[in-house]
């Protein structure tokens, strides 16, 4: 096996070990934002120490885009590792928490819709909204709620972030190790 591939699934299953710990311990009970920043260092990471081991085993020195190629090489299947535990963790291990989070919006929600104020940025936000009575407001965006916080859509936006962010980090990563660590 490849050693950027290998050093993307290694990390991807570091992940998954951290997010089981702050888990079981429930050390950071819903807030996200720890383990969201552990998940872009990690994947830093992965990119970083692959792309590392591999231009120290090559023989001959390629090209910025071969670099770029091989940095996204352990990038990819980290990415792929992290967004299907997602799915699985939402799905079966943690669903409670898609509901806490479900039940937190639709409170906001409500309280803004019975604002006055609240009612009418609303019903301008959109023009469906207009003829809509406050029930049928609630209702549709309640269904959004639930589309949006489904495990799914939680995995297909990290599938897209997490690609996105591998394709940054590899470009950067790329050129910091070509002007910095393998100038020769």
């Amino acid at each position: 096996m490849r050693v950027t591939v290998l050093s993307g699934l290694t990390f991807g299953l570091l992940w998954i070990v951290a997010k089981m710990i702050f888990f079981w311990t429930g050390a950071l009970g819903t807030d996200l934002v720890p383990l969201v920043l552990l998940n872009m260092l990690f994947l830093l990471l992965a990119i970083s120490v692959g792309l590392f081991l591999h231009k120290r085993r090559e023989a001959e020195p390629g090209n910025a885009l071969l670099d770029i190629k091989n940095a996204m090489s352990a990038g990819v299947p980290y990415l792929i590792v992290v967004s299907v535990f997602l799915y699985f963790y939402y799905e079966k291990i943690d669903p409670e928490f898609n509901q806490h989070q479900i039940a937190e919006a639709y409170t906001s929600v409500e309280k803004r819709l019975s604002d006055p104020e609240g009612f009418a940025e609303i019903k301008a936000s959109n023009e469906a909204f207009e003829v809509m009575t406050k029930d049928e407001i609630l209702a549709e965006l309640k269904e959004n709620l639930e589309r949006n916080y489904s495990p799914s859509f939680t995995m297909t936006v990290s599938l897209l972030g997490l690609l996105l962010l591998s394709t940054i980090n590899s470009i950067f990563v790329t050129i910091i190790y070509r002007r910095l660590i393998f100038r020769n």
